[in-house]
Formats: structure tokens, sequence, C-alpha cells
């Protein structure tokens, strides 16, 4: 079994993270149970910005907010001097409440309406990317009512199709996120120089998530500096700052090969600056968007295991007391996991091909075919590489509460996200009068 981060055996032979004993976790906080590994978050945070800036002069690192958000993952963000990258005003709004900068924030999505528009103006976030034309023109025009400037980056889908899972790709040009290169981006451009209220700073391209190679990104940086090249002559534009987004890939199965950080920087930094000094371009500040690279191996799950249903001859089912509620990627992406049984994690697995289903009213497969320890009630789960789109993807379905969360770190675990009580689930509810 590979270990990530802290993770190790004690003496009991139970799997511990941060030095805190998973069993125990599960005693104390209760399951499902989100863990998080701050010693390997910040980890990364720092192998980002280490790798990049050893060879680049400017370079910018936000944190991909979607990935795992909460007021204390803002703080730590904060704390290692990310900068951070919000999708929504709820996102934005966890953001200024955790006291982040404002400066620091860069706000994303497809369709901003204009209460987060104003939100983002009225606090100072720090650069708003434009998804489209019209975009624009309600970003000029809300600025314009409110007497500011708004800071522009503007997404640009660069045609590079990478290749990861359908879902997830989202730098091609059949893709609903920004601006085609090929007919689009310089109408778009023009439009964002013209309008009053709008300074544009650069561009911005994401091509896709859980990338396991680099050729994508080196074919991304290849067709931006040509497309700077060429929309200097035509329209005077110089680029300040050329955002690329994240989408670097983690170890989610033994055999999966993601290139390392300093892979990627290596790649990455070497074109731009060939590609730059090739077309007689100033190197522009480059700033990337990492998020599942950053928390994805620092998340473990913890589950307890109810019922054992042997089918002779079929297969083996193990039930958790948790699953698509806390985790819809496998159903979503077809994701997989590696797991062990915390409990038993010293002891080689001995049951091959058993089946890991959730305890919803669905097919509700967590882990298709699995080789574990022998599985019984009452043991503890422990599922792998899931710090990233877990907790923020968490639903209520079934009217599951969703699963607490610990930031473990030498020995000690605090909680950072109180796990839902009944209470909550119909705090929102309202009864009619009428059906009183």
């Amino acid at each position: 079994m590979t270990l990530f981060g802290t993770q190790q055996l004690n003496a009991a032979g139970h799997l511990t993270i941060g030095g805190c004993d998973t069993v125990e976790l599960a005693r104390e906080f209760g399951t499902p149970l989100y863990v998080v590994d701050e010693a390997l978050v910040r980890e990364n945070c720092r192998e980002y910005q280490r790798a990049f800036r050893q060879r680049l002069a400017a370079v910018e690192v936000a944190y991909a907010g979607k990935a795992l958000l909460t007021t204390a993952m803002c703080r730590l963000m904060h704390q290692e001097g990310m900068s951070l990258d919000v999708a929504s005003e709820g996102e934005l709004y966890t953001a200024l409440q955790a006291g982040f900068p404002p400066e620091r924030i860069k706000l994303h999505g497809n369709f901003k309406k204009e209460s987060l528009i104003r939100m983002a103006l009225e606090r100072g976030v720090g650069r708003i990317v434009a998804d489209s034309l019209v975009e624009l023109e309600e970003i000029a025009r809300v600025a314009g009512d409110m007497g500011k400037t708004a800071h522009l980056l503007l997404r640009i889908a660069p045609g590079v199709k990478a290749s990861t899972h359908a879902a997830i790709q989202t730098g091609q040009e059949d893709t609903k996120f920004g601006l085609s290169i090929r007919d689009a981006a310089r109408p778009g451009i023009k439009l964002a120089m013209e309008l009053p209220h709008l300074q544009l700073h650069g561009l911005h391209a994401h091509i896709g998530s859980q990338i396991l190679d680099t050729d994508a990104f080196k074919r991304a940086v290849e067709v931006f500096v040509e497309f700077l090249s060429s929309v200097r002559e035509e329209l005077g534009f110089d680029c300040e700052q050329l955002d690329l987004g994240g989408g670097l890939g983690i170890r989610y199965q033994e055999d999966d090969r993601p290139p390392s950080i300093d892979e990627l920087a290596e790649v990455m930094a070497g074109t731009l600056k060939t590609a730059c000094e090739q077309r007689g371009l100033a190197v522009p500040a480059l700033v990337l968007e990492p998020g599942r690279s950053i928390v994805g191996e620092a998340g473990t799950t913890l589950y307890t295991i109810g019922a054992v249903k042997h089918i002779p001859g079929v297969r083996t089912y193990v039930s958790v007391d948790g699953g698509l509620s806390d985790n819809p990627r496998p159903v979503m992406y077809d994701a997989l996991y590696r797991a062990t049984i915390a409990n038993k994690a010293d002891r080689e697995p001995t049951h091959e091909g058993l089946r890991v289903s959730g305890a919803h009213c669905e097919t509700d497969m967590l882990i298709p075919e699995i080789a574990l320890q022998e599985p019984e009630p009452g043991d503890i789960l422990a599922v792998f590489g899931t710090g990233a789109y877990n907790h923020s993807m968490a639903s209520n379905y079934n009217r599951f509460c969703r699963p607490a969360m610990v930031l473990v770190h030498d020995g000690q675990a605090d909680l950072i996200y109180r796990r839902e009580e009944l209470a909550d689930l119909v705090r929102q509810d309202v009864m009619p009068e009428r059906l009183k």
C-alpha cells in the first residue's frame, strides 16, 4: 500500500494521518469523516511557488477554491502566500468571511449575476475573469453605475483538448467557457479595450482537470504565445498577465503517474520563455490556479463498514455509511479510488473483487472492485485521494447530513466543518399555512 503525505501505520497496525490514529478520529468525530492532512497541503502550496518562481521572474499561484473551500482552508492559503480563485457568490463570501485579502482573489464563472459583479467591485476583488462578450458589457455597465474600474482577465478557449474525462475537458472549442481563440477572442479583446470602466490586464485559459501528462499544457502555452503575437500586431494589446489555470492530476490509483509539480513547471515555464523569445515578446506574468493537486491527495474519507453481503459466484458487497451524498465523483466521472481498512492497515489484502457500496437508494457504487483485508461490520474503511471535489460536491441526497471535516497536524485534529444535524435538514423548509 502506497502512503502519501503524513500517512503512516502505528504500533496497533492502524492507519494514522498527521500523527492522528484514524480509528480514534472515527470514534471521536463519527463517520463519514473527511480528514485533511495539513502538512501535505502546505507542502504542495510551497512546491508550486518554489518550482515556478525558480524558473520565471513573475508568478502568481492562486488556489482553485472549487476543489475544497472552507474558512479554515482560506486562512491556510493566506498564510502560505497563495492567491485564491473563486467561482460563485458563495465561494467569494466564504473567502471574505475568512479575511482573505480581496486584492488576491480572482472571480470566475460563465454566468455572473449583477449581484455577484457588484459584490466583487464593492470589495475590491483583484481580477474578474470575463467569460463572454455579453458579460464584458454587463461588467462595464455595473462598474459605470458604481463609479468603479473593473480589472479584468478575458477567458479564451484555446482549442486544446486535454486527455482526460470528457466531463472535465474545458479548453476545446466546443465548451461553454470563454471565447473561441479562432473567431471570438479578437473581438473580445477589442471590446474590452474600448469599453469604459474596464481595464484588461491579460488572458485566461483552463484546459481541463486530472491531466496526467504535460503535452496539453505545453500545447496551450504555444497556442497562446502565437495568439499574443498576432493580437499585439493587430490590436496593439500587450498581455500583462497570462493565466493558464490548473488541471494537474493526482494519484487516485497505484498506477497513476502524474507529472510532478517540478516537471510541470519545467515544461510550462520553459515553453513560455522560449516561445516569447522567438516572437520578440516580453514574458507576461504567469498565473496558475491549481486545486486538485493541492488538496486531492491530502484528503481521506473514513467510513464505518456495515453489512458484508456475499453472493456466491457473483461478488461480495461491502456497505458503508456514506457514498453518493459525500462523494458523487464515481457516478459523475467514473472516478476510481484506493482504500484500506484503517484498523487492519498493517495486514495484506486477502479478499479480491469486493465492491464498496454506499447507503443511498441508488446503485451508489463507491468503488466497483477492490482487494481489501477481510471486511467486518464495525471496521473503518479509509478511502484515499478524496480531498478535492468531495466536500465541495456533497449533497443532502436522501436527506443525508453532510459529514464533518477535520484538519490534522502533528497529532492534533481540529474540526473545520461541523457535521450537519437532522435539524439542519429542515431549517430552510417552509410549511404553508394551508397545510397546517
